[in-house]
């Protein structure tokens, strides 16, 4: 009687189906079959993603507009209120 009979095995295998049911083990089942599948799909994608070389943009460029002479003039009444808007948050006087 050193090893497992068919009686034992027919017993361990009846037991276990009272325990989790047929649907349960199925299921289970299931969830490990799709678990493979992602895993599988996962390596697969990694893979593709090594041999494609990455994407390059071309380099951004900004326009420069150059600035006429006499934006100094209108641009001084607008410095002077921005600094007196500052001086009233801060609480001094204007």
């Amino acid at each position: 009687m050193g090893g497992m009979s068919i009686w034992h095995w027919i017993i361990v295998i009846a037991v276990v189906l009272l325990l989790f049911g047929r649907g349960k083990i199925s299921e289970l089942m299931g969830d490990m079959a799709q678990g493979i599948k992602a895993f599988k799909k996962g390596m697969s994608e990694d893979e593709t993603a090594k041999t494609e070389p990455p994407k390059t943009e071309p380099p951004k460029t900004i326009d420069h507009q150059p600035t006429s002479t006499t934006t100094s003039s209108t641009t001084a009444p607008d410095l002077q209120g921005r600094a007196a808007a500052e001086k009233k948050f801060e609480g001094g006087t204007v």
